[in-house]
């Protein structure tokens, strides 16, 4: 059963990483079906959006581009690990944030 359900949200787990409007299709897809796989990456993926909007807005705005800019690559980072594992059919928290992102965002 668990197989069959990373095997139907695979491909909105990945949608989910495209910010910003991949997430919002992500939501109206899994709207109906409430696929745990896809969720779990769509959790994931609000996470590291919020965490992109942070960075933009405060750690660029108050201690210049260059943290900016390494804050940036970490994001980027963060996102294709999660990427890679929707891609693997894996359930992988992204390191650090990761299970913050499950528990914060449990209602989705």
């Amino acid at each position: 059963m668990k197989n069959n359900s990373i095997t139907e949200g695979k491909k909105i787990a990945i949608i989910s990483y495209i910010p910003f409007v991949g997430l919002i299709i992500s939501i109206i897809l899994n709207k109906e079906k409430r696929n745990y796989f896809a969720r779990f990456h769509m959790r994931q993926s609000i996470g590291l959006n919020a965490l992109y909007f942070i960075n933009r807005f405060i750690i660029y705005g108050y201690f210049g581009t260059t943290a900016g800019d390494i804050g940036n690559v970490g994001v980027l980072v963060l996102f294709i690990l999660g990427v890679l594992g929707a891609l693997q059919g894996k359930e992988k928290l992204i390191p650090v944030f990761g299970a913050q992102f499950q528990e914060w965002f449990k209602n989705i």
